[in-house]
């Protein structure tokens, strides 16, 4: 996954470096997205190897605010999403359910319509286990999110964008998600 990320950089600055004197359009103002994606959890269960993840599809919603200057855009956000993964086996079942995040992201502008950000901010997820001596419990896990993406501006108001992501919560519990959205500014 770190070639794929260290990979992408170098696109990314070659691909810049040769419209850095365009006048860039303007990411700013306050904004919602619809999300939709690949959701993996890692339940981090001792022994169990690559059997302890729940694979599932993920969707949501995101809030946001962003400021451009220049080529630089500076923003907030803040997003809650639910999964449909799951991991059963032997009488138990744990599902990956809920997930809150708040962070910051800065970005790049690319030409006038794309732009290509990093972000990272507090994630907290929601967990349901039952069966299997689990007896119907439930719990959250605080967490670090870090993730990159490209947005693409389809008018002055639209646009599409694509992100990959990582979630890093307490004891051991991890995600891996790529998702895309559609979001408007308003």
């Amino acid at each position: 996954m770190k070639n794929v990320t260290i990979a992408a950089a170098i696109a990314a600055s070659a691909l810049a470096s040769p419209v850095l004197a365009q006048e860039a359009g303007d990411f700013s103002g306050v904004k919602g997205t619809a999300i939709a994606g690949y959701d993996n959890t890692d339940f981090g269960i001792d022994g169990a190897g690559s059997t302890d993840n729940a694979d599932g599809f993920l969707y949501g919603a995101s809030l946001g605010y962003d400021i451009q200057s220049n080529n630089i855009v500076y923003g907030v956000e803040a997003e809650i999403t639910e999964s449909t993964g799951e991991l059963t086996g032997g009488g138990a079942s744990v599902d990956a359910s809920r997930d809150l995040y708040a962070g910051a992201r800065l970005g790049f502008v690319v030409g006038d319509s794309a732009l290509l950000y990093a972000k990272a901010g507090y994630t907290n997820a929601r967990y349901t286990a039952s069966g299997g001596g689990f007896g119907g419990i439930a719990g959250n896990a605080d967490g670090v999110r870090v993730g990159a993406g490209i947005e693409y501006k389809l008018s002055d108001n639209a646009f599409v964008r694509g992100e990959y992501r990582y979630s890093n919560y307490e004891a051991g519990v991890s995600r891996n998600q790529v998702v895309g959205g559609v979001g408007f500014r308003f």
